[in-house]
Order: structure tokens, then sequence, then C-alpha cells
């Protein structure tokens, strides 16, 4: 083709923009759109001749009228809303559909830096202070020692093998529970234990600190009920920074408000559309978890910072390899089985 356009689908910051004219001005035949209004209004217009669309909810109708898409680029990791169109008439028109992984280290962090949070007492002693109330202490919230803990991660893809690393340091055991151990070499920052799904049972027995970051599917979700948590033990710790509905809501808010297991830290919600309540408060769920005093609250906020230029390599490098005919895309979402 002499021309490839690139839409994209929101509004799209200077800096970004300069970001991708500049790493992808050498092909002359690539055209960026960025329209100047963000809305389907605006984006139906150029999608009937996209051969490539970047954005996270492109409706229905936007995908079908799309008649020249040959690519399109989710720039982030939860793909499972738009899985069942491109496994039905994306993958009937030949649409390849990639995502993104490049803020997994951004995610790796925030799952650390809540899990030390969670242990030490951070917030609760924070607040104390910030109220006058000195050195409240062990009687009120003691701190529970990472080391010697066995860390379980459940799913090992790029969120959890950076989490690995930067856990590596710390004095404990991991274990790692994946679809596959022969799907592909992976390399081990320390040793593991290593577990199958149907072997889920026996990888809770053993840990005591679950890390989730496994994508949602039919599989995967509600995999962790009331049963499947309280197998942590009294002092267990879950994070999660998944999607919410692989841990169910109800059972994770019984397991703790019953102390069944020590505290969760969790980034992932139930609804994103939550209604006020009379006072003007929103919260992204249906119990109080807000009540409870064993949980850390995070506003599905692990991603960020948002603004980093680098993170946007990826998109890069796939729009790049468009352009040079390839194939060999980063990335691409096998929607069979939804991630």
């Amino acid at each position: 083709m002499t021309s490839i356009n690139v839409l994209f689908l929101w509004d799209v910051p200077t800096p970004l923009r300069t970001r991708l004219q500049e790493r992808l001005g050498n092909f002359s035949s690539l055209k960026l759109i960025f329209p100047e209004k963000a809305d389907d209004d605006e984006f139906m217009k150029y999608a009937p001749s996209a051969h490539i669309i970047v954005g996270w909810r492109p409706s229905t109708e936007l995908l079908e009228c799309a008649k020249n898409l040959k690519l399109f680029i989710f720039p982030g990791a939860g793909v499972q809303h738009l899985v069942k169109w491109f496994n039905g008439q994306g993958r009937s028109r030949g649409i390849t559909f990639v995502n993104g992984h490049s803020n997994s280290i951004f995610v790796a962090q925030h799952v650390v830096a809540m899990l030390l949070s969670l242990l030490n007492n951070i917030v609760p002693h924070h607040n104390w202070m910030a109220t006058g109330e000195w050195r409240k202490g062990d009687t009120e919230a003691k701190n529970i020692p990472m080391k010697g803990r066995t860390v379980g991660l459940l799913g090992y893809g790029a969120i959890n093998q950076q989490v690995h690393k930067l856990l590596s340091g710390f004095d404990v055991a991991i274990a790692i529970l994946r679809r596959s151990w022969v799907e592909k070499d992976i390399t081990l920052p320390t040793s593991v234990k290593k577990y199958l799904p149907s072997q889920l049972e026996k990888f809770l027995d053993e840990v005591d600190t679950l890390i989730v970051a496994l994508p949602l599917t039919p599989e995967t979700e509600g995999l962790l009920s009331y049963n499947e948590l309280i197998r942590l033990g009294e002092n267990g710790v879950v994070v999660n920074v998944a999607r919410g509905s692989i841990v169910d809501q109800t059972a994770l808010y019984q397991v703790l408000k019953e102390k069944k297991i020590a505290g969760a830290a969790i980034d992932v919600w139930y609804t994103y559309q939550p209604e006020p309540d009379k006072q003007g408060r929103k919260y992204p769920y249906e119990k109080p978890f807000h009540t409870l005093d064993n949980i850390l609250l995070s506003p599905h906020h692990a991603a960020s910072p948002f603004d980093d230029l680098d993170r946007w390599d990826e998109v890069i490098d796939n729009i790049t390899r468009f352009a040079q005919g390839r194939k060999d895309f980063i990335n691409i979402v096998d929607t069979k089985r939804g991630y």
C-alpha cells in the first residue's frame, strides 16, 4: 500500500505526538491521524480509511466500519472487553490484534509498594501521626516481617516476572503457578516451586503471600473464592493487580472481616462507574471494604506514570514493523485464550 493511515482514538498529548512523529518520521508511507475532537463522531470520519488503529475502547460500530483495518493496537494489557469481537469478525477479516506490556515495571513497583505498606502498616501509622497520635505501636498495628514468607505468583506474565525480580533480594521463597511450563523458556531470577492450574489448592496451601497478576478469562473469573483464600492462613495476604472479578468480592470481604487472612492490598475493583452515595462518595465495590482495618485500597493506579514516553516504545515498534511489511508483531493477542 502506498499510504498507511494510523488512527489514534484519544486526545494524544503534544509530547507523545512529538515522540511518535520523531520515531516514525522515517517512513513516508505513514500518516499519523490525531483527530481534532476526541469523540466517536470524529473517530468515525477516519475509521474507514485506517489501516492501523491505536486505542483502548473502540465501539463495535467503529470497528465494523474500519474496512481497511489490518492491525489494532491496544496500548495496555487487559483486553477482555475486545476479545469476543476480534475472535469473531476480527479473525474472519484477518485483523491482527496486539496489546502492550510496557507498563509492567510500573505495576510491579506498585505491587511491591502495596505489599510492604500493607505488611508494615504504613497507612494507619501515617494517619495516626497526622492526627497527633504518637507511636501507637505493636498493640495497634504490628508489622509483619517479609523474611521467611513464601510468595505465590499467580500468573507469570510480564508483571509477575518483574515482581519476581524486585523480590529476589528479599529472604523469601517463591512459588509460581502458570498455565504451562513447557511453552517457552523463561529465565528465573531465583529458584522456585512450580505449579500448574490443576494444582491451585496445593499452590495456595504452600504460600502465604499471593500476588494475583493474570488475565481475566472465563477460566479465571471467580477463580479465588472463600475456600481458596482461607488456604493462605491467618498470616496470609493478597495483592491483586489483575482484575477485580478474579477474586470473588463477597469472599474477599468475608475473609478479611473474619480475619481468616491478615490483609489485602487491592488496585482493581468491581465496578468502574460507581453511583455516588448520599454524601457524594463513590466506592467501586458493593461490600464496604473501606470499613475494614486490614485492607489497603488503591484506585487502579498501578500503571502510573501515564505520561512516561518510553512506555510507548512497543506501540512504535509494532507500527514500524507494519510499515516494513513484517508480521512478527510484539504481544499478539491469542483471542481464543483471551489474552
